[in-house]
């Protein structure tokens, strides 16, 4: 069987050979490890350093369920845990995070959620390309339009709530080779695992429900099952007319299968892609989309029908069995989408969770299928999704600021591609060709439509008021650290993008003295981009990036460093998975601009973590590198043959 498409990959420890690298001011001290260059991107196996059966003692024996409010002796341990998830599921260059030994293909999970005997409702299907240019009734807006502004928002209604999905969370096609077949989607999801499921809550729509419904989306039908009807729509006194919800949940036991301990943070890497995916899909029929942040996660799971999942108790220590109830979705986050342009609206959190716990009540519809038979459980992974979760918050303002358009300094750069072409032909990069180069101004006009809070007339960056950031309802915490290797008019070297500029002092007392901090040549007034070294870093940015050769071939790779032990201390623990959305919204942006500018990205989850930070001068936790991505020409697999979204074939491996 050929290796799964993969977006984040590791690779086998082979023994390490240690070397320092050629001294420059970046690196002066750095030591590191290469293992066999014969290592391939697409191998989908990793080696640990421990068993599944070694035990993982915690500092929380059996978490308790968020009370209100907590006790700070539960917040600090609950805060220990978090700290211990994250610290003890990095990668080293002597040790890997720990996972399986190998792949159990005989339990790889169905990455298909069916509720079984759920009606089930289709939605249309949609053509990439514009059969009729000149229809305005067809007609996709372009691409790069939709950061300058919203089109006027479309009414709801089985068309519109179609191409939504079909946008965002759909498949977009089916590969095959020998005798192997697997489905890609939208919204990109690590080795194409697919942890993610949505759901939408939604007033009557006709030809879908004449009534209030709760529904799953089942992106291989295209369609929604319906899990309950609701009486009216309670939420007529909350939310905007012609809105509705979506909720997005997560399934960890899809990602610990290849990744185990660090799954949970790939799980919420691909949450961040999924706000994102709707956030653009919404943006195009002239939407807007905000997350409903102060509700707790006692209201997301009666919003979505998730507390019927039966209580999963978890073991002390890693362990192999058949636990069904290990396939529990956990519920993440509740989107608002509304019409752009309707103004401000306030929510009351009280009672909008009042309203929300008469959804106990409903009459639930469908059985969730089984997706493998025995499951190995990475203990650390559910004690940590316990920390995490989030209690309401009473006193939560929600805002809605104006839509503010991102900067632009070279429009030309986009191919002309519509929004839909875009995000339809997205796909992750297995490697990159070593060659391809990017114009200097292509490079700025990516990373200005990565920064939260658009062209503001000089204002500082940190707000998120930009496409799709604005979906956000905390200021920008993520950076990137740049290793740029193919940029023309650009010298090689470590530049730094600052997305949130009340941090920039931080960041250059924390970061090595060396850095220069300098505005690079030709580089728009208001991108906070600054060169901090000169120098030649393919190797580096591979051998950082688990070796992978992906990270050096492409025309720049980066690392995403975020704010994180003042963040963890002053806003509790439940912003640690959001640090990771955040992550996955800006890899979002960064694929869709790399595809709408004729090239390709890939999100790399297998990185050293330390060594990262030592190479930045970082100490301590006040930032960490979270995520990594990398942006280039693709070599593309000519043994792969790609097939349709719809209709697909009936076997996905």
């Amino acid at each position: 069987m050929p290796p799964l498409p993969s977006t984040r990959l590791s690779f086998p420890l082979n023994s390490p050979l240690f070397y320092i690298l050629p001294s420059t001011s970046l690196f002066p001290n750095l030591i590191i490890t290469t293992t066999n260059k014969k290592n391939k991107f697409l191998i989908p196996t990793m080696s640990f350093s421990s068993s599944p059966s070694s035990p993982s003692p915690s500092s929380i024996s059996n978490p308790k369920e968020p009370e209100h409010p907590r006790d700070p002796e539960d917040q600090e341990l609950l805060l220990q845990q978090v700290l211990k998830y994250h610290n003890q599921t990095k990668h080293h260059f002597t040790k890997y995070a720990r996972g399986p030994h190998g792949l159990d293909w005989a339990n790889q999970p169905n990455p298909f959620r069916r509720y079984v005997s759920a009606p089930l409702l289709p939605l249309l299907h949609f053509p990439t390309e514009n059969q009729n240019p000149n229809s305005s009734s067809t007609q996709d807006p372009l691409y790069s339009s939709l950061f300058l502004n919203l089109p006027p928002p479309k009414p709801i209604s089985k068309s519109t709530i179609s191409q939504f999905f079909y946008d965002s969370l759909a498949l977009s096609a089916w590969k095959t080779t020998g005798f192997s077949t697997w489905s890609l989607r939208v919204n990109p999801s690590s080795g194409n695992l697919h942890p993610t499921e949505a759901y939408i809550i939604s007033p009557p729509i006709e030809s879908l429900s004449d009534s209030s419904f709760v529904a799953h989306y089942a992106p291989k039908e295209h369609a929604l099952e319906l899990r309950a009807e609701v009486p009216s729509w309670v939420f007529t006194n909350f939310l905007p007319k012609d809105s509705f919800l979506i909720g997005l949940s997560s399934i960890f036991w899809r990602e610990a299968w290849k990744y185990g301990e660090r799954a949970f943070r790939y799980c919420n890497h691909d949450v961040g892609h999924a706000i994102a995916a709707v956030s653009m899909a919404a943006a195009g029929l002239g939407w807007d989309v905000k997350l409903l942040d102060g509700l707790g996660y006692e209201d997301l799971e009666k919003l979505m029908g998730l507390e019927r999942f039966p209580k999963f108790q978890i073991p002390s220590r890693p362990v192999k069995g058949r636990f069904p109830e290990m396939e529990f979705e956990h519920p993440d986050c509740i989107l608002v989408v509304f019409p752009n342009g309707a103004g401000e609206f306030d929510v009351n959190y009280k009672q909008l969770s009042l309203a929300i716990s008469e959804f106990s009540k409903l009459e639930w519809k469908g059985k969730p299928n089984l997706l493998s038979k025995e499951h190995i459980c990475w203990d650390i992974i559910y004690r940590t999704a316990e920390a995490v979760k989030k209690e309401i918050s009473l006193g939560n303002t929600f805002l809605v600021d104006p839509f503010q358009s991102s900067g632009i300094c070279s429009e030309g750069s986009y191919k002309g591609f519509t929004a839909r072409e875009v995000v339809r032909k997205r796909r992750s990069a297995v490697d990159m060709d070593g060659v391809t180069a990017m114009d200097r101004n292509t490079f700025y006009q990516i990373l200005l439509h990565c920064l939260p809070s658009g062209s503001r007339n000089g204002g500082k960056q940190k707000k998120p008021l930009a496409l799709p950031f604005r979906g956000l309802p905390w200021d920008a915490e993520v950076h990137a650290a740049l290793f740029v290797h193919r940029v023309e008019g650009l010298p090689q070297g470590l530049y730094f993008l600052v997305r949130n500029e009340d941090h920039l002092d931080k960041l250059k007392k924390s970061m090595r003295s060396g850095f220069k901090w300098m505005k690079p040549e030709g580089c728009p007034e208001n991108l906070p981009l600054y060169e901090l070294d000169r120098t030649d870093c393919r190797t580096l940015a591979e051998r950082l990036s688990c070796h992978q050769e992906i990270a050096s071939h492409g025309c720049f790779s980066l690392g995403m460093v975020a704010c994180f032990d003042r963040l963890l201390h002053d806003k509790n623990m439940w912003m640690y998975p959001r640090l990771f959305w955040e992550t996955g919204v800006l890899g979002q942006v960064l694929y869709l601009e790399a595809h709408a500018v004729g090239i390709s990205a890939t999100g790399i989850g297998c990185y050293f973590d330390d060594p990262v930070h030592e190479l930045l001068g970082l100490k301590g936790s006040n930032f960490q590198s979270l995520y990594h991505f990398t942006v280039g020409g693709p070599v593309v697999d000519k043994r792969i043959m790609s097939l349709p979204a719809y209709p697909g074939p009936d076997v996905d491996a």
